[in-house]
């Protein structure tokens, strides 16, 4: 969604190299084995072409919780922000490759349209609460509207829960994070979800980002329940009422930690043990944002 037109000066992609590299070729290494013989292993990032519709609203949700924290911007800070603003006033309509960089064809994933909804709320209230310059009615329209079609064509009233993408009966972890990021309040259709995540996608109480083999995802073979996601089942937990489950999990996951104190991506609930990137920082953010919730303490909201 951030990827701009060939040639355009003001190009932006949704990754780089730590360097500020723009290509970031991949290529597999299939000489040489990953741990425990994992394989294919790869260098370089495919994913620094795609189009990812959640970006802009995270880049804008963390310039909003700067300028509420009082960080005082770069001078051309907020005219980055209306840029964005203009690209994304079309593509929030498009389909794109979704938070979890689907290698299968672009589709409308619900969490990037709420996302952009985000995007959006967050322009709104550049103008209302700091007074900074903008179309705010423009903008207004376009949070409307995209609120509108997300609960027309990403909630499926018949099973209660909001779906992967428009027109798929797949669940994503992703609809955990609704309510949070201000999208709906925890009412019956965030209940009803976050019920339906709990019952159907969920392997030994811990929660899977979906179903790889309910999800065009373009990769082949299982894998474990993601950790950030189980974090997020807590929160919802806290949410809706449910605070004695919610610190149940919460003290089952920290459980998991090795013996530095440390999780990583993902949990194989078959093996009993920590897979995939090891240590994982957005694992880590998650659990500290659900100890500040279950402290009662105001959580950071990324």
């Amino acid at each position: 969604m951030l990827r701009a037109v060939a040639g355009d000066p003001a190009d932006a992609q949704i990754m780089y190299g730590i360097d500020g590299a723009r290509r970031l070729p991949e290529y597999e290494l299939p000489w040489l084995p990953g741990y425990q013989g994992a394989s294919p292993v790869r260098i370089g990032n495919d994913a620094a072409g795609q189009v990812q519709g959640d970006v802009p609203g995270e880049v804008l949700a963390a310039a909003h919780v700067g300028r509420t924290a009082g960080v005082v911007p770069q001078e051309r800070g907020w005219e980055l922000q209306r840029w964005l603003a203009g690209r994304l006033q079309e593509a929030w309509k498009r389909p794109d490759n979704g938070i979890w960089e689907s290698r299968g064809e672009g589709q409308h994933f619900v969490y990037s349209k709420v996302m952009c909804w985000v995007a959006f709320d967050c322009l709104v209230k550049g103008v209302e609460r700091f007074g900074l310059d903008g179309p705010v009615e423009r903008w207004r329209a376009v949070r409307d509207e995209i609120h509108s079609d997300v609960l027309k064509k990403g909630y499926d009233a018949g099973r209660g829960t909001f779906t992967q993408a428009y027109g798929s009966s797949a669940l994503d972890a992703c609809a955990l994070l609704i309510p949070r990021v201000g999208f709906l309040p925890y009412d019956e259709r965030v209940v009803s979800t976050v019920e339906t995540i709990r019952n159907e996608l969920t392997e030994d109480g811990l929660v899977l980002r979906y179903r790889t083999d309910e999800s065009d995802d373009g990769l082949t073979g299982r894998e474990g329940s993601f950790l950030i996601c189980s974090f997020w089942m807590v929160y919802a937990l806290w949410g809706i009422g449910r605070h004695r489950e919610a610190k149940e999990l919460f003290g089952r996951l920290l459980a998991l930690r090795n013996d530095v104190g440390l999780l990583s991506e993902e949990y194989d609930t078959r093996a009993q043990r920590l897979v995939g990137n090891l240590p994982q920082a957005f694992t880590h953010l998650a659990l500290v944002n659900c100890a500040l919730r279950l402290s009662d303490r105001e959580a950071v909201q990324l």
